[in-house]
C-alpha cells in the first residue's frame, strides 16, 4: 500500500482489504512521518474507503501531535498545515478546532465560553480533568454537557479555592 504516493485504494497492488491491517500501517506511517510530509499523509489516509477507520488513524495522529505542540510556538503553523487536509472529514476537522480551543484556554488567550459548551464530550472531559484554566473549569462546572463533566470541573475548581 503506497501511503505517500497516490490515493489509498483497492487498485493499489499492496492494498489490504482488512481495515485492521491498514489501520496498523497508518499508525506506523504516522509514527514515522517527517513533519514536512504529515499533511500529505493525512490527506492520503482520509481517502481510505473506510472513513471511520481513516479518521480514527488521523485523529490519533492529531491528538499526539497537538499535545506535543500545545504550548509550542510551532502549533499555529502546524495547525494551518493540517486545516486543509482535514477539511474533508468533519470529525478530524472538529478535533483540530478543539485542540486549538484547548491551546487558547491553556495559554490564557481569548476564547469563547459558548464554544467550549458546544464542544464535544471529549474536549469538555479533557478540559475538566486536566486544565489549569480556572475560567474554563468554572464554565464547565456550570454548564458542562454531562453530570460527570460538571462534577469533575466543580471538584477541580474547589481545589483551586473556587477562584475565577
Amino acid at each position: 500500500m503506497v501511503i505517500l504516493g497516490d490515493l489509498v485504494s483497492a487498485d493499489d497492488p499492496d492494498w489490504d482489504p482488512d481495515e485492521h491491517v491498514r489501520f496498523a500501517r497508518y499508525r506506523r506511517a504516522f509514527a514515522e512521518v517527517a513533519a514536512e510530509d504529515a499533511a500529505t499523509l493525512v490527506a492520503r489516509v482520509l481517502t481510505d474507503p473506510d472513513r471511520q477507520m481513516a479518521n480514527s488513524a488521523v485523529c490519533e495522529y492529531l491528538d499526539r501531535r497537538a499535545a506535543e505542540l500545545l504550548t509550542d510556538p510551532g502549533y499555529p503553523a502546524w495547525c494551518r498545515e493540517m486545516t486543509g487536509p482535514v477539511a474533508v472529514d468533519d470529525f478530524s476537522a472538529r478535533r483540530l478546532r478543539e485542540w486549538t480551543l484547548l491551546r487558547a484556554m491553556t495559554l490564557d488567550e481569548p476564547w469563547d465560553a459558548e464554544t467550549l459548551l458546544a464542544a464535544s464530550n471529549w474536549l469538555q472531559l479533557h478540559t475538566a480533568e486536566k486544565s489549569l484554566a480556572v475560567i474554563a473549569l468554572a464554565t464547565l462546572a456550570e454548564g458542562g454537557r454531562t453530570r460527570r463533566i460538571r462534577n469533575i470541573a466543580k471538584s477541580r475548581l474547589a481545589a483551586f479555592g473556587g477562584r475565577r
